[in-house]
């Protein structure tokens, strides 16, 4: 089966296999987009450069057009300075929490009940979004604060006052429009609101976090930074959220690159089909990280 069917729509390949084609339709798909081409380890635009040139070098030239539109989809946003600011190294844990590091200190973000057991280990800030528990586990920042008795947290009110008393002096409140330094990173505060699960469930509190002018972190919302970003984290699988509305976030704020966060409720069988619905109309160079893996932002 063309290369080519995958690009366009791996999923309604399966929607038009026959019985008796059906296995081995599926067995392709699975092998091309879950194994083979979405696996993490390379960002998109590596990837399709090494797949071009394994095309060309074999003679496999009747897949190379397809190909190549692909790898140009993948490639939009490099005139808009592609790999300017890239000093701090990403390391995504499970779900929605991701460390950054630069010049020797730790900057880790939403550690919750989905992250693992020492996500914030070795921290020497830790930001919080919000109060909902797979972004906030007192347990994980507990042991983050007590590793390091010079970490502090930055935070919304909510969080806040369930930590303050416990480690007076080393919890800060901040809100929309502020913007202050933790440990050597530079960070502005975006957004106030939960993104709506239902319009029978009262709204709470959430902020996102820009961190040196670079990589937004929106925690659960689809809030638009009024800054240009390079790398936005995506929230890709949530009970508030679709796949059309998270390509279209990612489309409206014209990121260099998305890299996919809030992903432990994603299946394995799922995830090729996301890859390609935002990787192919996002705009942007989409990346997806396995827990522990890193990248430069």
């Amino acid at each position: 089966m063309p290369v080519a069917r995958y690009w366009a729509t791996p999923e309604g390949v399966l929607a038009g296999a026959d019985a008796v084609s059906e296995d081995f339709d599926e067995l392709l798909t699975r092998y091309a987009w879950g194994e083979a081409w979405a696996r993490p380890g390379l960002d998109r635009r590596t990837r399709s450069c090494v797949t071009l040139t394994a095309l060309v070098a074999g003679g496999h030239l009747d897949d190379l057009a397809a190909q190549t539109r692909a790898a140009l989809r993948g490639a939009r946003g490099a005139g808009r300075g592609w790999g300017r600011g890239r000093g701090m190294e990403l390391t995504k844990k499970s779900h929605a929490c991701v460390r950054l590091e630069k010049d020797g200190r730790t900057l880790v973000i939403d550690p919750g009940v989905f992250s693992e057991e020492d996500a914030a280990v070795g921290a020497d800030a830790i930001l919080v979004t919000h109060e909902h528990p797979d972004h906030f586990a007192e347990d994980r920042l507990r042991a983050g604060l007590e590793a390091n008795p010079a970490a502090e947290i930055w935070t919304l009110e909510s969080v806040a006052r369930q930590l303050s008393a416990a480690f007076p002096g080393r919890v800060h409140t901040v809100g929309h429009g502020d913007t202050f330094s933790a440990a050597g990173f530079d960070v502005q505060v975006h957004g106030e609101l939960h993104a709506v699960i239902h319009p029978d469930l009262p709204r709470i509190t959430n902020i996102g976090f820009l961190v040196d002018g670079s990589v937004f972190h929106p925690g659960d919302a689809l809030t638009v930074p009024d800054h240009p970003i390079d790398t936005l984290l995506v929230p890709v699988m949530a009970p508030w959220n679709k796949v059309a509305e998270v390509i279209e976030y990612v489309r409206e704020v014209k990121p260099q690159r998305a890299i996919d966060i809030h992903d432990a409720l994603l299946t394995d069988l799922a995830r090729p089909i996301y890859d390609t619905h935002i990787g192919n109309l996002g705009g942007a160079d989409h990346i997806r990280l396995a827990a522990d893996d890193s990248t430069r932002v």
